[in-house]
């Protein structure tokens, strides 16, 4: 250490000049000045003897300094070197040290002038090297200017570069020019330091640590466990424990992750990293009731932190309980007044309680203030959750306005823009722009395969499934990559009607699917291609397959409840399995309009006209929902209500996108509306009398 070396050499000196003279550290109440000295010394014994006075007066005042923080103490000590230099000019320790006190009392410029004139009389000096980059690292906080802070971070890799030179063996400056390479984003030459470094010293807990960082930064998690496993095995400590546990999370295994993380909060109950690494794994695991527990604990032990209570918040909406979601939702806002991550979850928590216009004011004030101050990426995530609420509440012209200011970001928003501008044309059956829309975001990203499976859906909507298949065939490279391809190939015949086409296209997908939601999907899928065809026992089987594998995906309860509801079979199971649905998405249109539905067949009409009116609420330009909801109006006895929606439903048939129009469905509906104009008609004439 810098330090260390200064202190042996004064010691070496004292012991030879002037054992005799040196009063003990901090004993003198008013210990002598630099400036009350005695006369000038005569030889050049006198003239050193008096400088190593100077100097351990200078020592004491510093460390006076450093236990006080008093800069009376500071300038004392620097007074005493300064004097000492002059009568020793040739001591690289004294000039070693002056630049030290320097650097310690902020006058950086004096500091640096100081350690270059020691390098100037003996370049291999080491200690002065080490006080020099130090100065450097230590002012990178106090520049203003990014080119300020580049020039220092080079000056700081210019001394440390030679200090390695000098000593090899030096761990710790490797470690911190790794540091500064890192900063530079030369993640290359850094590597490259810290294997160096490591050859030499393979159990340095520094090297180790940053070398494990850098490589979870490059995604090389595989590698940064190899590395880590060995280190916690010989030194199972909270820390390494929680590095390996997030090294895990990198590498998706989770419950790895959970085991590490919880071996570090048995070894350190109160270590928040433990406990926070723990939560984590136990969060992306959905073990919400765990998670919970971590952070409820957390948020005792670090109570001002509003990532606690954010994070409080996120489980108590995945649990159901917005009003604790809501609750620790506002004690972030406490902590962090103003925050944008804070204000982002806010409306998250609004969403999930159905105050969809609270999350859209909230987000909109956040947008307004933040522009022109925030980054990019920041404003980008906030444009693009405003524009999915816009979306949500069927404000597609606020929603497309959104989307095209978030392309207006830059070069890196354009992409995700587009994609967004493209579905919510989609989804507001504007399908003609949807396709101007694919056609030029094509144009504009020729290697992007995402923008031509888009195109091949939109096709398929539009009633065209064979050309959106050839696109999809186009891409088709014969290897495990088709998955994806397979599978959109599979939902453009079944948007197309294509069914014994997509039934080959989902089975093929499926013998790529290697991961469990790849699985899931194609099994899903071919439920409903299955449930099209009025293959229904095939369809429950794919149905019953997906939610072995996961029990709450929300999507096939729905449908499957739904299927069931719609033949007037199990309706109690048809229900349940609706109900769960919407535990996880509780204001969704579709859920709403399925559960109603249910009800109408079980002849709970009171609570079907709730749910259904609910989800009218939601998805307003549904035909499907607005004829389900005439339904329930007609056997409550109100006709005329009845009408009105069969109505709307009947015009809203001639909105739909072709993939989604149901001949024999609007066909029915016309007859129902005809009869029921007729029974109307005739109540409202007069009754003849005999």
């Amino acid at each position: 250490m810098p330090r260390m070396a200064v202190l042996a050499a004064l010691v070496l000196l004292i012991s030879v000049a002037l054992a005799a003279q040196i009063p003990p550290p901090l004993a003198p109440q008013n210990p002598p000045t630099a400036t009350t000295t005695p006369p000038a010394p005569q030889s050049e014994l006198d003239r050193r003897s008096e400088a190593y006075y100077q100097f351990t007066i200078g020592r004491m005042y510093e460390d006076r300094y450093e236990v006080s923080g008093l800069t009376e103490y500071a300038g004392r000590a620097i007074a005493a070197y300064k004097r000492a230099y002059e009568l020793d000019s040739h001591s690289s320790v004294i000039g070693e040290r002056l630049a030290e006190a320097y650097a310690r009392a902020g006058r950086i410029p004096e500091a640096i002038a100081e350690a270059e004139g020691v390098l100037k009389q003996d370049p291999a000096n080491l200690p002065a090297r080490r006080i020099l980059a130090r100065i450097y690292v230590r002012s990178l906080g106090d520049m203003e200017s990014n080119s300020g802070q580049k020039e220092m971070v080079d000056l700081a890799i210019r001394q440390y570069r030679e200090i390695v030179r000098l000593d090899p063996s030096d761990s710790e400056s490797q470690l911190w020019l790794a540091r500064l390479y890192r900063l530079q984003q030369r993640d290359s030459d850094a590597e490259a330091v810290l294997r160096a470094a490591l050859s030499r010293a393979p159990d340095d807990e520094g090297l180790l640590r940053q070398m494990a960082l850098l490589l979870l930064d490059q995604g090389r998690s595989q590698e940064a466990v190899a590395l880590l496993e060995p280190v916690v095995s010989k030194t199972p400590s909270a820390d390494w424990l929680v590095m390996l546990g997030e090294a895990y999370s990198k590498q998706q295994n989770y419950p790895g992750a959970e085991e590490a993380c919880r071996k570090a909060v048995d070894l350190q109950l109160e270590n928040a990293s433990a406990r926070k690494c723990l939560g984590e794994a136990l969060l992306l695991q959905e073990k919400y009731e765990g998670a919970l527990e971590q952070y409820l604990r957390l948020s005792e032990l670090e109570p001002n932190d509003p990532q606690h209570f954010l994070r409080l918040a996120l489980i108590y909406r995945r649990l159901g309980q917005l009003d604790k979601a809501e609750q620790n939702m506002m004690r972030a806002k406490e902590n962090a007044p103003g925050n944008l991550e804070v204000i982002y979850n806010e409306a998250l928590t609004y969403r999930a309680q159905g105050r969809f216009d609270d999350a859209i004011r909230v987000l909109s004030d956040a947008v307004a203030a933040a522009k022109g101050t925030e980054r990019p990426a920041t404003m980008a995530i906030l444009y693009e959750q405003l524009g999915a609420l816009f979306r949500e509440v069927e404000n597609y012209s606020a929603a497309i306005e959104t989307f095209d200011a978030l392309r207006q970001l830059g070069p890196d928003q354009d992409k995700r823009a587009r994609e967004l501008l493209i579905d919510t044309y989609r989804v507001d059956r504007q399908l003609d722009k949807a396709l101007e829309e694919s056609a030029q975001a094509i144009a504009a990203y020729p290697d992007d395969r995402s923008f031509v499976i888009t195109r091949a859906a939109l096709l398929a909507e539009k009633g065209q499934p064979l050309e959106g298949a050839s696109l999809i065939h186009g891409l088709m490279k014969s290897s495990p990559n088709d998955f994806e391809l397979y599978l959109t190939l599979a939902q453009v015949y079944e948007r197309g009607r294509k069914f014994h086409e997509a039934e080959e296209a989902a089975a093929d997908a499926e013998k790529l699917a290697g991961r469990k939601p790849d699985r899931v999907m194609v099994w899903f899928l071919r439920g409903a291609i299955a449930e099209r065809q009025k293959k229904f026992d095939l369809a429950e089987e794919q149905f019953k397959r997906v939610l072995a594998a996961d029990p709450a995906e929300s999507s096939t309860l729905n449908y499957y409840g739904y299927m069931l509801a719609d033949r007037g079979i199990r309706l109690d199971e048809a229900v349940g399995l609706i109900q769960r649905a919407l535990a996880a998405e509780p204001y969704n249109g579709a859920f709403l309009d399925s559960l109603g539905w249910a009800y109408f067949k079980q002849g709970k009409l009171d609570a079907a006209r709730s749910e259904l009116e609910k989800a009218e609420a939601r998805t307003s330009h549904d035909p499907t929902v607005r004829e389900h909801l005439g339904e329930v109006y007609y056997k409550l006895g109100r006709p005329t209500q009845a009408l009105a929606e069969w109505t709307r439903a009947q015009a809203f048939w001639h909105e739909v996108v072709p993939a989604d129009y149901e001949a024999d469905q609007a066909a029915e509906l016309d007859k129902k509306i005809s009869q029921l104009k007729r029974e109307l008609a005739q109540s409202a004439a007069p009754s003849s009398k005999p």
